[in-house]
C-alpha cells in the first residue's frame, strides 16, 4: 500500500455481487484499509505522546475532556458511555482504574438509586488541564497540519454522514448500540 494523495486515482470500478456479497472494489478497499491503518497509527501515536508526556492514556484523556466540557464536571455514567461509544462494562472498568488513581469519582444519582454519575475530581481537572496543549499540538502535527481546510471539512462531512447512520440503524439487537449502554454496575462473576 502506498501512502500520498489519491488525485491520480482511477475511475471506480463496477462492484459485481459474487455470491450474493457485494465485495469492495479496489479503490474501496483501498480507501477504507488506509482510513484504518490511519485510526489505528495515529490513535497509537497519540496515546504514546500522551502517556510520555502526562501520564494520562488516551482513554483517560477522552473521559476527562467529556467531563470537563460539562460546567458541571459530571455526566451520568450512561451518558458518558453513549458519548465516547463504550460499552458499558469497558465503561464501569475503566471509571473505576480513573477512581482509583483519583482523576474521577461516582456519585449516587439522587433520583434513580440504580443510577450513577461520573463526576471529575480536582486532580482529574488538574491532568487534564497540563495534558490537553501537548495533546492538542500532537493533534495538529500528525492530523489537522497536514490536510487542506477544503480536506478536512470533507473528513468532517464524511465522519458526519458514518456517524448519523450508525445511531439511525442501532438497535437493542446490535452490538455496541447506545441501547445497550446503562450505569448499572457490571457484575463479573
Amino acid at each position: 500500500m502506498t501512502s500520498g494523495s489519491t488525485a491520480g486515482a482511477t475511475a471506480p470500478t463496477t462492484v459485481v455481487p459474487v455470491g450474493g456479497v457485494r465485495w469492495l472494489s479496489d479503490d474501496e478497499r483501498e480507501a477504507w484499509r488506509r482510513l484504518q491503518l490511519m485510526n489505528f497509527q495515529l490513535t497509537a501515536r497519540l496515546n504514546r505522546e500522551l502517556a510520555t508526556a502526562s501520564g494520562l492514556s488516551y482513554p483517560d484523556y477522552l473521559v476527562l475532556v467529556t467531563l470537563t466540557e460539562r460546567p458541571d464536571g459530571q455526566m451520568r455514567a450512561f451518558e458518558l458511555g453513549q458519548e465516547l461509544g463504550w460499552e458499558k462494562s469497558r465503561l464501569s472498568h475503566h471509571v473505576g482504574r480513573m477512581a482509583r488513581r483519583d482523576l474521577v469519582q461516582r456519585e449516587s444519582c439522587p433520583t434513580d438509586q440504580r443510577g450513577s454519575y461520573v463526576v471529575v475530581t480536582d486532580r482529574g481537572r488538574h491532568a487534564i488541564e497540563s495534558a490537553a496543549p501537548g495533546h492538542v499540538e500532537g493533534v495538529r502535527r500528525h492530523f489537522v497540519d497536514l490536510v487542506t481546510p477544503a480536506e478536512l471539512a470533507t473528513i468532517s462531512a464524511v465522519a458526519g454522514t458514518v456517524l448519523d447512520r450508525l445511531a439511525a440503524t442501532c438497535t437493542e439487537a446490535s452490538p455496541g448500540c447506545d441501547d445497550e449502554l446503562t450505569d448499572e454496575p457490571v457484575s463479573l462473576r
